[in-house]
């Protein structure tokens, strides 16, 4: 795959991925909190393009559901 696709898709879920932690350690919220970090940290250990963004999509919306 592209490597500039893959480090946008990772600036995009770390960022998200801040704004989720933020806000969880604000409301004292555990699930927006750990979906938040899990969102910073795993771009670093997926390599496939799919897998990072069916991985991402999937913690971004957890917090929603959950």
């Amino acid at each position: 795959m592209d490597f500039g696709t893959t480090l946008i898709f990772s600036i995009l879920f770390g960022s998200l991925g801040m704004g989720y932690f933020v806000y969880g350690k604000k409301q004292q919220a555990i699930v927006p909190l750990v979906a938040g970090l899990a969102l910073c940290i795993f771009p670093y250990f997926v390599s496939s393009l799919y897998l990072m963004v069916l991985v991402g999509i999937v913690l971004t919306v957890l917090p929603w559901m959950v």
